[in-house]
């Protein structure tokens, strides 16, 4: 069986590097900085229109924690909705209770806005209280996909975990390790999980090609360098597939 490689992708140009590489699916979001936030309406119509590439949508309004008040919930399920009319072919969300548990409620008002559309259920399993619990309640949603470092810094460091999500799951759901993936490690990862579907952000420096610099001004962070960016680069999206 051929892995399926999922390229998260923060920018409607690192969409398009994606595609070049050869990317079976992207999560289109922004703000990969914060973790990945959902993408606006403007980048989200324009890679919707890529070619030949599956495109799921992530659904997170803010960075931070997965505990979203009632107001939060509805802006998210009208970004379901929107992702959904726009023609995306999935969405990637998720919420947790005060407690750490999967938010049933607030998941099963997502679920109904995502009609046809493929679920991915995201990282909030990676701080969730008890995972295999979890994986059974996102099963029991209806999900797709669970995107997960097993509880670790990184997927190469949670395979321990990745592997067990993989053997409950016994084909119910796709298991997708994400999180420090990279060409160096990626034919190990799913060696040593055996799971069919991968997350990468094949993400590299992209220099700007402005002439004229001001220097010592910050849009975000101080120090943060405004003349350098993160994208995804088309060639370690070709390396990613070279080694699948």
């Amino acid at each position: 069986m051929s892995v399926i490689l999922e390229v998260c992708a923060g920018s409607y140009r690192s969409a398009l590097a994606a595609a070049a590489g050869g990317a079976d699916r992207i999560e289109l979001c922004s703000g990969l900085s914060e973790g990945g936030l959902t993408p606006s309406y403007g980048v989200l119509r324009a890679a919707l229109q890529i070619p030949n590439l599956k495109k799921h949508v992530l659904i997170r309004p803010r960075s931070g924690d997965f505990l979203y008040s009632h107001d939060e919930l509805l802006v998210m399920a009208d970004d379901v909705a929107l992702a959904a009319d726009l023609g995306a072919d999935g969405v990637v969300i998720g919420a947790l209770t005060k407690d750490g548990d999967v938010d049933m409620d607030a998941m099963g008002l997502l679920m109904e806005r995502s009609v046809y559309m493929d679920v991915t259920f995201h990282r909030a399993i990676d701080v969730c209280r008890n995972p295999l619990k979890a994986l059974e309640d996102i099963i029991s949603l209806g999900c797709h996909h669970v995107l997960t470092s097993g509880q670790a810094a990184t997927a190469e460091d949670g395979v321990s975990l990745i592997k067990k999500m993989v053997e409950v799951a016994a084909g119910r759901i796709s298991i997708m390790p994400g999180c420090g993936v990279a060409p160096s490690n990626v034919a190990k990862i799913v060696r040593e999980t055996g799971v069919y579907e991968i997350h990468a952000s094949a993400k590299g420096i992209v220099n700007s090609l402005m002439e004229f610099r001001h220097p010592g001004v910050s849009m975000g962070n101080k120090g943060t360098d405004e003349y350098a960016c993160v994208e995804t680069l088309q060639t370690i999206v070709e390396e990613l597939k070279g080694q699948l």
